[in-house]
């Protein structure tokens, strides 16, 4: 078991892969055979890929404040007239969709929560067409993904209620940049400069739902997200490490969420959730439900 990236990095020296302490770890927490933690992360993947599937073809949230959007951008894949790499688009996409089947109440992988679902599965779709990745290592993906994720949960939070939505969207966009990192062969140490990375460009960032619900703006922020994970992945691989080490940015984020005003956690009374377009959309919800 690790409780810190330090303890992570000195303890994966000991096993072929991030992946494989992890399933190690597993295995060892929750007293589950290595078949049966396998099986389960497959199971996760299946829910992943189906989410993107039907979000790309176009669902609408209940409230039908949020929805399309995934579409539109998969119909701006196939113009070839875009700005950004299409690798990058495409786990935009994708993290989209799956948030976007979130807010329509179907079935996602919280990744580590439902509101930052769409990032991890959705890096990972994308670079799975761009590396070729088997089977196998999309699971090592996931794996490595939760390795890092499982430091930042125990030593910080994932949790928006409690730390802003940088616990939330900044935790899953920097577990996604490590496993972005070993995906493409990088070191376990290149992945955590990643993270701390991500982590750094996430911090302070409020949690501010209209209307209180995981529509505006977590899905777009999963968008953003995703197109982080890609930059710090690629910052690392090309040697660029963080001043701050790993362990202390994590740290940092940590009192940084617990410093933090309480109407930036989930509470809906400040930022977005407070601007007049919110207020409106908020009454009008309001009034649909007791009519």
């Amino acid at each position: 078991m690790f409780l810190t990236i330090e303890e992570l990095l000195q303890q994966a020296t000991d096993y072929p892969s991030v992946a494989e302490l992890m399933i190690a770890t597993e295995i060892q927490t929750s007293g589950r055979t290595r078949q049966q933690i396998i099986e389960l992360m497959e199971q996760n993947l299946v829910v992943m890929k189906q989410s993107i599937t039907d979000g790309v073809a176009g669902v609408s949230s209940v409230t039908k404040i949020t929805g399309g959007d995934a579409k539109r951008l998969d119909d701006y894949l196939t113009t070839g007239h875009f700005l950004s790499g299409q690798t990058i688009l495409t786990a935009v996409r994708n993290a989209i969709a799956i948030n976007e089947v979130n807010a329509n109440m179907g079935l996602i992988c919280a990744t580590p929560t439902a509101g930052s679902a769409g990032v991890v599965p959705g890096v990972l779709l994308a670079v799975q067409e761009k590396l070729n990745l088997t089977h196998q290592q999309q699971i090592e993906f996931l794996f490595t993904a939760g390795a890092f994720g499982l430091v930042i949960a125990n030593s910080a939070s994932i949790s928006g209620a409690e730390g802003g939505c940088q616990a939330e969207i900044g935790s899953a966009s920097a577990m996604a940049s490590a496993a972005l990192v070993c995906a493409n062969g990088g070191t376990a140490d290149q992945a955590a400069q990643a993270v701390a990375i991500t982590l750094k460009n996430m911090m302070g960032l409020i949690c501010d739902p209209v209307a209180g619900l995981v529509e505006v703006p977590c899905v777009k922020r999963n968008a953003l997200g995703s197109s982080q994970a890609f930059i710090s992945a690629d910052m690392a691989l090309a040697g660029i490490r963080s001043v701050i080490p790993p362990d202390e940015v994590i740290q940092a984020m940590y009192q940084v969420g617990r410093q933090m005003p309480a109407i930036f956690k989930e509470t809906a009374e400040g930022g977005l959730a407070v601007t007049p377009t919110a207020q409106r959309l908020t009454q009008e919800l309001v009034d649909k439900q007791s009519n």
